[in-house]
């Protein structure tokens, strides 16, 4: 597995496979071809096509292409690529209209590129011996450790000042959620919600009241996402606001110190990882379980580590958060990261606090495995038909009609 710092992006939103991911091809191509080129042309195949435009992704390339040369983007929604469906061809001609270069790549989520099978295009190579949580939770039974030190032990220490600037991040984007108010950008005409969710949470009594501000601390960094403000992968865009919506809560209803916030980070970015490494965190290629069920799952092991789980019960939280959002479809209307995707975050962010409190009250024994679950939501993914991952073919999005 690649390091925490592949795995915790920060950078603007909307979308990690739609925006950022197409954004950093670009920059890749754009440095081979810095003089000589007369004209780009950039071919973007399946579900990058299909919600590319509410995605911004043009926007993404163009930004980077246009100042060296005249670009043209080309959309083809109804071709998929064998090995993912977020492909793009980028090619380079020269003033006699030669080709100079074609370069296939993938957005493989999360912001990661791939090259084809095998071909990751990972900055940091394989940081992690162990690839599956049940071989990281006998490591750390074994040697009476807690995850965040199995983190610590392959990353080295330096991984702490990163997380913490994740944090920061992290507590910056919920923050200027809350201030923020008015219409999200698209044409959904979608107001903002979370400044009015934490004014509605403060007059109820404790119990609703802590369930509501979740809601508002999430809901502020997934609106912040769908504006294109500056957020932090986790894994993705579409899901990042379940983490920041949960420990923000903790931190400041628990008074949980920043040490202990950065370790469940990294507890969490383990769960995270073994996802990516053996499943996918791609709405496009597993639905919306890849990315909100995910961000559940890592939210909830987060929050099992900081009320004293052991390692067994935060992989059961773990468990928890990714099975019971097996089967869920990525299906945006008009593209938008925004319905129902904004929602799902608030209520994921709920849903891994109750993961948290149902596997502490057991010892950590259970069935099934969080492994288990990935290889199902894996295959589960393989099973969805297209129109339900990222294609806003299907589901909610099928035949809206905008009021």
């Amino acid at each position: 597995m690649h390091s925490l710092r592949e795995l915790y992006k920060i950078g603007k939103g909307p979308s990690s496979s739609h925006t950022m991911g197409p954004n950093k091809a670009a920059q890749l191509f754009a440095k081979r071809h810095q003089a000589g080129c007369a004209r780009f042309e950039v071919c973007l195949f399946g579900s990058l096509a299909a919600t590319g435009k509410g995605h911004m992704t043009d926007a993404a390339i163009l930004e980077v292409l246009e100042p060296l040369a005249p670009t043209a983007i080309v959309w083809e929604p109804d071709r998929f690529l064998e090995y993912h469906s977020n492909a793009m061809l980028f090619k380079a001609y020269d003033a006699d209209g030669s080709v100079l270069e074609e370069w296939t790549v993938y957005s493989i989520g999360g912001g990661a590129l791939s090259e084809g099978p095998g071909r990751e295009m990972s900055q940091s190579g394989d940081v992690y011996e162990l690839n599956t949580l049940t071989d990281i939770i006998q490591w750390c039974d074994r040697r009476g450790s807690h995850l965040w030190e199995y983190a610590q032990l392959c990353e080295g220490p330096g991984i702490w000042d990163y997380l913490m600037e994740v944090w920061e991040t992290m507590k910056v984007s919920v923050e200027r959620g809350l201030e923020a108010e008015g219409r999200l950008p698209g044409p959904l005409n979608l107001s903002r919600k979370a400044a009015i969710y934490h004014v509605k949470a403060q007059g109820y009594l404790p119990n609703l009241r802590s369930r509501g501000l979740v809601f508002s601390y999430a809901l502020a960094v997934s609106e912040e996402n769908a504006s294109g403000g500056t957020i932090v992968t986790a894994p993705t865009c579409g899901s990042s606001g379940v983490i920041p919506g949960v420990l923000y809560h903790l931190a400041h209803g628990h008074a949980f110190s920043d040490t202990k916030i950065i370790h469940a980070l990294a507890t969490a970015g383990l769960v995270g990882n073994v996802v990516k490494q053996n499943a996918s965190i791609s709405g496009a290629e597993v639905g919306c379980q890849g990315e909100v069920g995910v961000a559940c799952a890592m939210a909830s092991a987060a929050a099992c580590q900081l009320f004293g789980g052991s390692p067994y019960q935060v992989e059961y939280a773990a468990e928890m958060g990714l099975e019971h959002h097996l089967g869920m479809t990525c299906d945006p209307i008009c593209g938008l990261v925004q319905i129902p995707c904004i929602e799902r975050n608030a209520f994921a962010a709920t849903r891994a606090l109750d993961s948290n409190i149902y596997s502490t009250f057991s010892d950590g024994r259970h069935r099934i495995s969080f492994d288990h679950v990935v290889e199902v939501m894996k295959q589960t993914g393989k099973d969805l038909p297209s129109l339900y991952k990222e294609t806003s073919a299907g589901g909610l999005a099928l035949n809206y009609k905008q009021v």
